[in-house]
């Protein structure tokens, strides 16, 4: 970390569907930039007209993953202020 109180990396303490875990160390920009692509995923999945099993089990895991990633970035945050 550095002087700054506005920098600040994951905190690699939160982790989704119980079996992973953040990585620490990760940017925010590289957490909100791998979290927009999940979320385009998650958009594009949604949107079709008849979601298979796999889709609707795509979409349960690339949800926890997004979520996870931000949360980790959330704690980091907050135990930066």
């Amino acid at each position: 970390m550095s002087d700054h109180p506005n920098d600040y990396t994951t905190a690699g303490v939160a982790s989704f569907l119980d079996m992973f875990r953040v990585q620490p160390g990760l940017s925010p920009e590289r957490v909100l930039e791998e979290v927009s692509v999940l979320v385009g995923c998650i958009r594009d999945l949604s949107d079709q007209e008849q979601a298979a099993p796999a889709s609707i089990t795509a979409l349960h895991y690339l949800s926890a993953l997004a979520k996870g990633l931000l949360n980790d970035l959330e704690i980091a945050r907050n135990s930066v202020h």
